[in-house]
């Protein structure tokens, strides 16, 4: 019989400081998914810095985003920002024609109250191209909540009518992706829904602007990733869709949990998903052989962590904190529902999830417990790897594709990568000694 160590979830919530991207580093991912988009982030030369040392290898692919650099006449009022920004999207118009014009509003923006929102209509007029407002600054919590803020301001474009040409006759209630991935994964999650007889109606975001999927009262939506609150919520609230509360498709327990609930509420009969499952983690198993037993400790960054830590709990490792810079628990519920069922299953403690975490109380903490991997930013990376922990950088999970059953592979892969790799160094010495 198995022993029960249940627990309920524990919450706590510190005051610490944000270490983390600023959230205007989206442009670096949504430029790329939007491909008739061009971005212009308005902001001071420390955005602008910022932007060249994140994206600086991408400055000779001519890539289409830039800055609108504030200066002092800006934030004195001394100079007419309609103009001078009708000046600038003339030009981008002129250079590289885009479908449509994405302003990035920044801290400074916020602090001296520019009226984006209130110019952008008047100009979409006068020059003929559509601008969407986002305000990806950072005073959001997490970097990965730009693309949050561009997802809502493009939420609210989507369409609402299907015209008499285009109406086909459905098996099922319309259904929406939203978030940006990668178009193979895209193509994975889609190719895994199809084999349960769902078709879905639109991904947002399009890989064009004019590709906007058509939102109706009548859809239904569903996120692939834990960040994205604010675009579930303008979904509810203001297209009035029926959100899909279901755990992300990350890893293949929270990929199956994902495809069940969605056929469930599509009162569509799932099938397969149990033998899809099972093979995967097969395909795992010389990964979860070396991490099973390995404790790790999320310092948080990118509000993945939750997800993550339910995958490899289920791998068999053990988690010893979660922390994560926000947690929305109504968007998040379904996760947290299956992170608690999970470590009933694997019957293990329930690990503590800490809210804002305070650094400096981290880094005690981690001295305590003395993990064998801390996932964390990339600040404070290096100074863990002085005091000899193993880390990995949270970032890497952002940008790698981790979506859908057969990516899960690529989850261990980042995992185990400082494991292996301190392995090699102790194999090394020993052969250097013997």
């Amino acid at each position: 019989m198995k022993s029960t160590q249940q627990s309920t979830l524990t919450f706590e919530c510190e005051t610490g400081n944000y270490h983390t991207f600023c959230p205007i580093s989206c442009v670096s991912w949504l430029y790329q998914k939007i491909e008739d988009s061009f971005f212009l982030v308005i902001g001071t030369k420390t955005c602008g810095y910022f932007l060249q040392n994140a994206m600086g290898v991408m400055i000779f692919a001519e890539p289409r985003y830039a800055m609108a650099e504030l200066e002092e006449g800006d934030i004195s009022a001394q100079i007419n920002d309609y103009e001078e920004l009708k000046r600038l999207c003339l030009q981008i118009k002129r250079d590289r024609n885009p479908g449509v014009i994405f302003w990035i509003g920044t801290c400074t923006t916020e602090i001296i109250k520019m009226d984006l929102e209130g110019i952008a209509p008047k100009l979409e007029i006068d020059i003929n191209i559509p601008i969407v407002v986002a305000r990806a600054n950072g005073l959001d919590y997490a970097f990965t909540q730009g693309e949050d803020t561009v997802l809502a301001a493009m939420a609210q474009r989507c369409p609402d009518r299907i015209s008499k040409t285009t109406y086909t006759e459905k098996k099922h209630k319309d259904l929406i992706l939203f978030g940006s991935l990668p178009n193979p994964v895209v193509n994975q999650l889609t190719s895994e829904l199809s084999k349960q007889n769902i078709s879905i109606s639109g991904w947002l975001p399009s890989s064009r602007y004019s590709e906007l999927p058509i939102i109706t009262e009548e859809s239904y939506v569903v996120g692939v990733n834990p960040f994205l609150s604010r675009t579930a919520t303008t979904l509810m609230r203001r297209r009035k869709t029926k959100l899909i509360g279901a755990p992300f498709p990350i890893g293949p327990d929270g990929t199956r949990a994902w495809i069940e609930k969605i056929c469930s509420v599509l009162n569509i009969q799932s099938y397969g998903l149990e033998e899809r499952e099972a093979s995967i983690w097969k395909t795992l198993d010389k990964y979860i052989q070396l991490i099973k037993g390995k404790s790790v400790f999320f310092m948080g960054d990118n509000l993945l962590e939750i997800s993550l830590a339910r995958f490899l709990i289920r791998c068999g490792m053990i988690v010893y904190e979660i922390g994560i810079p926000y947690m929305d628990k109504r968007y998040q519920g379904a996760e947290l529902a299956l992170l608690e069922k999970t470590c009933y299953d694997m019957n293990v403690k329930q690990p503590k999830i800490i809210e804002k975490p305070d650094n400096y109380n981290q880094l005690d903490r981690i001295k305590d417990l003395e993990p064998d991997l801390v996932i964390t930013g990339m600040a404070h990376a290096n100074p863990l790897e002085a005091k000899g922990i193993n880390t990995k950088w949270s970032v890497e999970f952002t940008f790698a594709q981790i979506h859908g059953f057969t990516n899960a592979k690529d989850i261990l892969e980042l995992i185990t990568r400082p494991l292996r790799r301190n392995n090699s160094l102790q194999q090394m010495n020993y052969n250097i000694d013997s």
